[in-house]
């Protein structure tokens, strides 16, 4: 709790009503990003998972007592004698995945992103990552995608991870990203940690760009501009794709390149795009500026003498508030409005 929402905690609530004079019920807990225009898929990693699973015999799946929170409900009721319950207790759902991994078997272990990259980091690094073993971590409620405060926004998550040899790393954007990612990992000869959307997942990005298809390792341009490079991983390439369409009002060029994949980084066509000269480049995640995709590029750009003008956006560094996680988004400035308004700032 912060030092802000502490002194709240002792004033007056405020209780909202909507215009038929009713209070309007809001959770912290929201599953599905809101995506207004944009159609979802429901479950897209569980479903995925069991077509994966029907053409390879050796995949399992394992959760810790979180299997409806991360859509292996999909895969435990299709394929129940291939799913492990493991209780809660994230030590121990890292561990048995590691050892069915020795034993020859493909597990997905799913859990909340702040519980894989905090409490079950030890087990993750000395039991799956340095044997190099091909456990796929799938986590749910990655970054500022729940409202529940510090003990479940897993803001560091993708700072953690980088730093571990051999991991490779995922931000999907959407559906699309999920029912392309699943087969890819589950062929990857290694350990994988990916976030993941769940619930109704939007499909975004192939509205935008009909032949995307997800590729590991690989970013991909899926709008292009003159203007403004927005470098995006995550469900933030989705708002700077609804951004972008915002600021042509405004007569401003922006285009978007997607990054889902955090680990191994994509460098080349980072670069590339870079170098095009005369666009501010920004990168936009759903994470903290610190150790995320940001710090990522710019590294990037400076190791390789690009300089175009630069600037991120992501979380701050520091525990955020709970609350409602449509005013979230707002306070932190990753939604449309608020992106559209620091480029436009910028320029």
């Amino acid at each position: 709790m912060t030092i802000a929402s502490m002194q709240r905690k002792y004033e007056p609530r405020k209780v909202q009503l909507g215009p038929d004079g009713q209070r309007v019920a809001t959770t912290a807990m929201i599953a599905s990003l809101a995506a207004e225009g944009y159609d979802t898929v429901a479950a897209p990693f569980g479903h995925a998972l069991v077509d994966a699973a029907k053409k390879d015999d050796k995949i399992v799946g394992l959760s810790a007592d979180l299997a409806k929170y991360t859509d292996l409900h999909i895969f435990a009721q299709a394929m129940p004698d291939r799913f492990y319950q493991m209780g809660m207790a994230e030590q121990l759902l890292m561990s048995a995945a590691a050892g069915l991994a020795r034993e020859g078997f493909n597990p997905f272990a799913t859990t909340y992103a702040v519980f894989a990259s905090r409490r079950a980091y030890d087990f993750i690094a000395m039991a799956i990552a340095e044997e190099n073993l091909p456990v796929k971590i799938c986590c749910a409620l990655p970054g500022l995608t729940t409202g529940y405060g510090p003990s479940h926004q897993a803001t560091e998550d993708l700072a953690i991870f980088r730093g571990l040899p051999n991991m490779t790393i995922i931000d999907p954007c959407d559906a699309d990203d999920i029912m392309g990612m699943v087969p890819q990992i589950a062929a990857h000869d290694g350990p994988v940690y990916t976030r993941l959307p769940r619930g109704k997942v939007p499909t975004v990005l192939t509205r935008h760009k009909p032949d995307y298809r997800f590729q590991l390792g690989k970013a991909q341009m899926i709008r292009e501009g003159k203007d403004v490079l927005i470098v995006s991983t995550g469900f933030m390439t989705m708002r700077a794709l609804d951004a972008a369409e915002k600021l042509t009002a405004d007569n401003i060029d922006v285009a978007v390149l997607h990054v889902p994949t955090i680990k191994p980084f994509d460098a080349e066509t980072i670069l590339a795009e870079a170098r095009k000269g005369g666009r501010l480049v920004v990168t936009a995640e759903n994470h903290t500026v610190v150790g995320g995709l940001g710090e990522a590029v710019a590294r990037t750009l400076l190791t390789n003498s690009v300089t175009p003008r630069f600037r991120m956006i992501g979380l701050p560094d520091e525990f955020l508030e709970a609350g409602a996680l449509p005013t979230l988004h707002d306070m932190y400035g990753l939604t449309v409005d608020k992106v559209a308004e620091r480029i436009k700032g910028w320029l």
